[in-house]
Order: structure tokens, then sequence, then C-alpha cells
């Protein structure tokens, strides 16, 4: 069903890089979307928002540090405390992380060096609004670009997660040093995702994979759904 078109917002920071990506590839696979100034204390009428990549405020202090006090992220997290829809990408997953939406820290790469290339990453689960279109085991080719991508929790918080499956994606092959190979959770409710990769920048063969579409489709069909509810 190609209508109607989900709303899904795009928050930019400043110092956001990748937001014009994550709008163009959101309206490529059929949703209309918006973009969010970052002073915004009220979110328009969306049915999902995206976080994106970049260095938001210049990445002081730590990550996604400063972003968390936003307007914007307060109303993110009303909207996810309500059972919205939320997608934090690289730069995003570091500021959901820091507001307290998602588990865990992002830290510096274990080679203290600038990661940017595409890696393997296995899909753990398949029931979210994330993840639908994804098999279970499958291994996607999706790009990364982090110098701070590190993800990290103390081992019973690990633990935790694990029982509660809120690991989502996991790294196939060496990338930063992350837990586990961590490189994508959810919050317990299923309804908040994080993860270091792009997908925005895989969403066509011309980029080298297409599997980056396979997250972002899905987060498009189940807003879509959230959006035919609604009516």
């Amino acid at each position: 069903m190609a209508s109607p078109q989900p709303r899904i917002g795009v928050v930019t920071y400043p110092g956001s890089n990748d937001d014009h990506d994550a709008l163009w590839a959101l309206a490529a696979l059929d949703a209309e979307a918006v973009p969010v100034w970052h002073e915004e204390p009220e979110l328009p009428d969306l049915d999902a928002v995206v976080l994106p990549g970049g260095f938001s405020y210049g990445d002081y202090l730590r990550c996604g540090a400063i972003a968390r006090f936003s307007p914007a992220t307060a109303a993110v997290k009303r909207f996810a405390d309500e059972g919205g829809l939320v997608l934090g990408i690289c730069n995003g997953f570091q500021v959901l992380c820091e507001a307290g939406l998602l588990p865990g820290v992002l830290l510096q790469n274990e080679s203290l060096r600038f990661v940017c290339r595409d890696v393997r990453l296995t899909v753990e689960r398949t029931d979210l609004p994330f993840t639908a279109r994804c098999s279970e085991a499958q291994q996607l080719v999706i790009p990364v670009k982090h110098g701070d991508g590190r993800w990290f929790a103390p081992p019973d918080l690990v633990r935790e997660l694990e029982a509660n499956r809120q690991v989502v994606l996991r790294y196939a092959e060496a990338c930063n040093g992350s837990v586990d190979d961590i490189a994508g959770v959810c919050n317990e409710r299923g309804n908040v995702m994080g993860l270091m990769p792009h997908p925005e920048h895989a969403v066509d063969p011309l980029l080298g994979s297409a599997d980056g579409a396979l997250i972002l489709a899905s987060l498009v069909e189940a807003a879509r759904e959230r959006a035919l509810a609604a009516v």
C-alpha cells in the first residue's frame, strides 16, 4: 500500500550533517520526510522520528551530551514515552543514549581512529518496527563513519539486555571494539532503536549496497500502519 505517506520527522541539530541524507532516503522510500529544527519545543504531527548522524553541537563534552538538552530532544522523549517510533543513527544513537532513551554509552573507538567503511552486520531481531523487512540472522552491509562508536555497558546490564532481547544488530567483523560486537540496541518497549551504521547511505545499489533500505523501509511501513490506525 503506497498511501497515505507516513510523516517522519528528521531532527537537525547544529552540527548535524546527515539530516539531508536521511530526508532524501525516507522520501525515496515513500515517506513524507519532515525537517525538525532543534529549537522546536513541540514536534509537528508525526508518525515517527529519526535523529540523524553528524556532530551535534560539535561533539563538545561528549557526543550527544549537549543535544540531550535541546528542546526538540525533550519533545522526542515525550513522543517516545507515548509509544512513538524513534530511530537514532550514529550521532542520533549517541543522543538517545545520553538522553536515557536507550541503554549504554558510546565511547571512543578501541583503535583511537576514525572508522569509515562498509561493515557487515548480523540481524538479531526481526520483530521490531525497524527490522520487519529483514530475515533472522541475515547479514547486511551498511557503512559506518564514526570516531566514538564503541558501545559499552557494564556486564550486568549487558546480560539484562541479552535476556530482554534488546540487542538488535551485531557487527559480523571487527569494527570499533563494542562490547559483544553490539552495533544497535532498542529499548525494552521496542519503539526506540539506535545504531551506529548509516542505513541512509545504503538505500541504492549504486551506493554499493541497498541493505540500509531494509531498516528504513521497515520504519516507513510501521509508521504507515501507525498513520492508518489513527485515521
